[in-house]
C-alpha cells in the first residue's frame, strides 16, 4: 500500500499547486467552525459532570484511544466515577447513542460496537463506555445511569458541540506534524493555531522533532507538555486463551496484518523485540475484516501478528486465523503520578 505524500514528508510541485487552494479552504472552514462555538454564535451543550477531552490534531493514530483509556482508569483508581465516551468510528450505525460496556461486561449488538469502543472497554476495565455521534447525549446518559463525575471524551478535539473542562491533545513522536499542512495537502485536521486551545500536549513515543516542537510553541506558548510511552506487554492467541511474554518474538519470522492509520509503528515495535517481518497485509484504517482477507496466509508466513484493534474484527473460526497472534500494548506516562495529579487538580477546580 503506497503512503500518501504528506505521510512521506514530501510532495511534488504539481501536487502543491493543485492542493494548496483546497487546503486553504479546508483550513479556513475548520477555523470558522471552531470560532462559531468559541464566540458563542453556536451553542455548546453543558453537562453536569466534568468533561476531559483527549483528541488529536492529525488524521490517523496518535495514541488518542490508549491515552483516553489510561487516564480514565487512573481517575477511577482515585475514586472518581468515570465514564468514557467516543464517536465509535467503524460501527454499523454512528449517529445513535449506545452503551458498549456498563463497566462489568459488554452490552448490545456486537456488530454495532466498533473497534475503538471495544479497545476502550478492554483497556479500562470497570469504566462504562458510551458511543455515538452526539457525545453530549452520551454524557447526559452517563450522568443519569452512572452518576458520572468525569466524562473522558476520546477523539473529541474537533467535537465543539460539547463544552469541556480540559483539552488534552496527543501527538505521535515518530510522525510529528508531517508536512505541517491541513487536509488534503497534509495530515492536519485544523491549522496549528488550534493548539492554543489545548491545556496539555501528550507526546506518545517521543520526543518530537525539535522543529515541530518550536512550531507548536509558537502557537501554544503556555501549553503543558507531558510524555507517554507504549510497549508490547504480551502476545496472545486470537481467542485470548493463550498468553506469552513478548520475548517469544525474538528471532521470529512473522507476517504483519493490520488496518491502522500508521502500520509502521507496529513494525517498529516488532523489530525492537527482535522479530523479522517477512510479509505484510496492510488494509485501510478501521478496515472491516472478512474471511477472504486471511486467505493464503500460510503461503507468505507461518506466523502472523496483529493488534488488539484489528483482532476484535477477526473471527477465530475463519480459516487461517489459527496463524494469527495478537500483541497487547501497555501505555505509561513518563511523569507518572505527577501527570495524573496535575489532571485531577485541574478537573477539581475547573468549575470553581
Amino acid at each position: 500500500m503506497r503512503a500518501a505524500r504528506w505521510i512521506e514528508h514530501r510532495e511534488s510541485r504539481g501536487a502543491t499547486r493543485a492542493l494548496a487552494p483546497l487546503a486553504l479552504a479546508y483550513g479556513l472552514g475548520a477555523a470558522l467552525h471552531r470560532g462559531l462555538f468559541e464566540r458563542g454564535w453556536l451553542r455548546r451543550r453543558q453537562i453536569s459532570c466534568r468533561v476531559l477531552c483527549v483528541g488529536g490534531l492529525l488524521v490517523g493514530g496518535s495514541g488518542k484511544t490508549p491515552v483516553a483509556a489510561a487516564l480514565a482508569l487512573e481517575l477511577k483508581r482515585r475514586g472518581l466515577r468515570v465514564v468514557l465516551g467516543t464517536r465509535g468510528y467503524g460501527r454499523g450505525r454512528g449517529r445513535d447513542v449506545a452503551m458498549i460496556s456498563d463497566g462489568r461486561g459488554l452490552c448490545g449488538d456486537p456488530l454495532r460496537r466498533g473497534d475503538e469502543p471495544l479497545l476502550l472497554a478492554g483497556r479500562a476495565p470497570g469504566v462504562p463506555v458510551w458511543v455515538g455521534g452526539d457525545r453530549g447525549l452520551a454524557g447526559l446518559r452517563a450522568v443519569a445511569l452512572f452518576d458520572a463525575e468525569v466524562l473522558v471524551l476520546d477523539d473529541g478535539f474537533q467535537h465543539h458541540r460539547l463544552a469541556r473542562d480540559l483539552d488534552i491533545v496527543t501527538l505521535d513522536g515518530h510522525f510529528g506534524l508531517g508536512n505541517g499542512c491541513v487536509l488534503p495537502r497534509g495530515p492536519l485536521r485544523e491549522p496549528l493555531a488550534a493548539l492554543s486551545r489545548a491545556d496539555a500536549l501528550v507526546v506518545v513515543d517521543g520526543p518530537l522533532p525539535q522543529a515541530d516542537r518550536e512550531r507548536i510553541e509558537a502557537h501554544a506558548p503556555g501549553v503543558a507538555w507531558f510524555g507517554a510511552t507504549r510497549w508490547i506487554s504480551s502476545v496472545a492467541s486470537l481467542a485470548g486463551d493463550v498468553k506469552d511474554d513478548p520475548s517469544c518474538l525474538a528471532g521470529a519470522r512473522v507476517g504483519l496484518i493490520s488496518g491502522l492509520a500508521r502500520p509502521q509503528a507496529l513494525r517498529r515495535s516488532l523489530e525492537a523485540l527482535g522479530a523479522e517481518v517477512v510479509a505484510e497485509r496492510i488494509f485501510p484504517d478501521h478496515h472491516r475484516y472478512r474471511a477472504r482477507d486471511l486467505k493464503g496466509l500460510g503461503a507468505e508466513a507461518a506466523h502472523w501478528i496483529t493488534t488488539e484493534k484489528d483482532a476484535v474484527k477477526i473471527l477465530p473460526s475463519w480459516g487461517g486465523s489459527d496463524r494469527i497472534r495478537v500483541v497487547r500494548e501497555s501505555l505509561g506516562f513518563e511523569a507518572g503520578e505527577a501527570f495524573v495529579d496535575w489532571l485531577a487538580e485541574r478537573l477539581s477546580g475547573a468549575r470553581g
